[in-house]
């Protein structure tokens, strides 16, 4: 039963033996808006407004010793979750960052390049970083081996993360759908409506986690400056 519960999330579509389940992924670059129109559409300003908003909310989190346009590495890892976990809600699309191998990959790459890069150029902040101000001498090496397993952690904490709100509820979905064949007719109209209700919350959820580790990855990447 939980073999054929979580076999939902299985890449099964193939061809000559290649998943092309996977190439959902990709499905998110139809809704990059064109700006060859001499007068922008609703859309083009909806996405430049948002665009616009976590810029200034991911420039203030980087702080002012940031490069310039570091800020839309983070935008466009918030819009690539976002359509990912979106896409996901439509049937027959294949949801990638309900994977830890899809989710994983993104949080490994992020926190490896900002570990290779605060240890070769700042690696004098790397090693104060990793013992907080005050602390007692005889504590010194406690919290250096507790901030190294915190910060060895943190891609799997991320990926875990997004991957766990991903299937949880399209888990949740899944199993109430699975109980509508043996309800009565007068129950199926509710439970339509609780469906509805989970979709408008997985959409939220949805928004949530691109955001979520958006903004800790910027987090994580302030700490190496």
């Amino acid at each position: 039963m939980m073999n054929n519960l979580f076999s939902i999330f299985d890449p099964s579509s193939n061809l000559f033996n290649l998943s092309i389940n996977w190439l959902s992924t990709l499905l998110g670059i139809m809704f990059i808006p064109l700006s060859f129109w001499f007068i922008p559409n609703r859309y083009f300003i909806l996405w430049n407004f948002i665009s616009n908003k976590l810029h200034n909310e991911f420039k203030m989190l980087l702080g002012p010793n940031s490069f310039n346009g570091s800020t839309f590495i983070f935008i466009s890892l918030f819009f690539f979750v976002f359509f990912n976990n979106f896409l996901g809600l439509f049937p027959y699309i294949f949801t990638s960052t309900s994977h830890l191998n899809m989710s994983l990959s993104i949080s490994l790459t992020f926190w490896l390049s900002f570990m290779f890069y605060g240890w070769i150029n700042n690696s004098q902040h790397m090693f104060i970083h990793m013992i907080p101000q005050g602390t007692p001498p005889i504590l010194m090496p406690f919290m250096v081996l507790i901030e190294t397993i915190s910060n060895i952690i943190r891609p799997g904490t991320l990926a875990v993360r997004l991957t766990a709100n991903m299937i949880a509820g399209h888990l949740l979905l899944t199993l109430l759908w699975s109980t509508g064949i043996t309800l009565p007719n007068y129950l199926i109209i509710f439970l339509i409506f609780i469906q509805i209700l989970l979709l408008i919350l997985e959409s939220a959820v949805a928004i949530i986690q691109s955001y979520v580790i958006s903004i800790l990855s910027t987090l994580y990447s302030s700490e190496v400056n």
